[in-house]
């Protein structure tokens, strides 16, 4: 600034002894002087500016270095974490990897031990199934060895019920004098049972068969010689008076007992033909009752010898047994 003034204070003191030629020339420098000062002075704030901006970038830039120096510290931090981690991972790998080839190894050995028994389970199968084959087989055959032996068995039972319902009829005929006189048969549970009461056999508290009852007990002989697959039991019964005897024979239980002896006897005496081991003698006493001993009917009921005769069934159950 300055020097402009200096110039100018030069060009008004020569401007008196320059002429107007010099003067213009002169002028015109000023001017061209002036619009370079101008220019310069507009180049030169530019240059501030952009020395400034230049600053701020210079600064912005530091502060992004600085943040891009934290950033990569931070980085390095945690590529080295990440590195101890790949690095414990790596071992967690290798070691996992061991053990699973320790366990496939160990898999393959039970696996090979699995095989080899389950080859022998099913040979076992095999076995069994077979086994269980013939054992069908053979269940089988018996089932109709079964049905043969039931077919065979329910033809015997019924020719055994045909053979109980004949000689019910033939003891019932043969005693069809004596009905009205306290003699009963009738058929009960597959045997035939011939009831008598003492007004027919016996008079009262003796154990000596009268003469009707030998009459009865010899005519039931003759058609038992003729079943000789019969089994015979004879039991005694009485009422519930109390018997007070003054020999060996004491009571009703001896009474009884006495009294199914003496049928027994008579029996085999009137039947030579019958076999004795097929013969059983019982006595009930007063406790095998038909009906309550309320009344003198009742009692008159309940003093009875029955004479049980069983078939034989040794033919059925050696059929069922086959």
């Amino acid at each position: 600034m300055k020097q402009i003034f200096a110039i100018a204070a030069a060009v008004l003191m020569l401007s008196s002894c320059v002429s107007m030629r010099e003067y213009e020339a002169l002028q015109s420098q000023y001017s061209q002087t002036m619009k370079g000062w101008s220019v310069t002075k507009q180049e030169l704030q530019e240059m501030r500016e952009e020395n400034a901006e230049l600053v701020r970038q210079g600064q912005a830039m530091t502060v992004a270095l600085s943040d891009m120096t934290t950033a990569r510290q931070e980085c390095e931090a945690t590529v080295k974490s990440i590195n101890r981690s790949y690095a414990a991972l790596q071992l967690r790998y290798d070691t996992t990897v061991e053990n699973f080839l320790q366990q496939i190894t160990g898999k393959n050995r039970d696996l090979t031990k699995a095989n080899k028994m389950l080859e022998q389970r099913t040979q076992e199968l095999y076995e069994r199934e077979a086994a269980a084959r013939q054992r069908q087989q053979q269940l089988e055959e018996r089932q109709r060895q079964l049905e043969q032996s039931e077919q065979a068995a329910t033809e015997a039972l019924r020719a055994k019920e045909q053979e109980l319902e004949h000689l019910r009829h033939a003891v019932s005929q043969a005693l069809v004098g004596f009905t009205d006189k306290g003699l009963n048969v009738e058929t009960k549970e597959g045997k035939v049972y011939v009831s008598m009461e003492d007004k027919l056999l016996f008079a009262s508290g003796s154990w000596t068969v009268s003469e009707k009852g030998v009459e009865a007990i010899k005519s039931l002989a003759k058609v038992l010689e003729e079943h000789t697959d019969l089994n015979i039991m004879v039991e005694g019964h009485t009422d519930n008076v109390v018997f007070r005897g003054t020999t060996a024979v004491k009571d009703n239980w001896d009474l009884s007992v006495m009294r199914a002896t003496a049928i027994v006897k008579l029996l085999l005496a009137q039947g030579p033909k019958i076999d004795p081991a097929r013969v059983e003698a019982a006595g009930h006493g007063e406790y095998a009752p038909k009906k309550p001993n309320t009344t003198a009917a009742n009692k008159a009921v309940n003093r009875r010898t029955e004479i049980i005769l069983t078939p034989r069934l040794k033919d059925i159950i050696k059929i069922v047994a086959e």
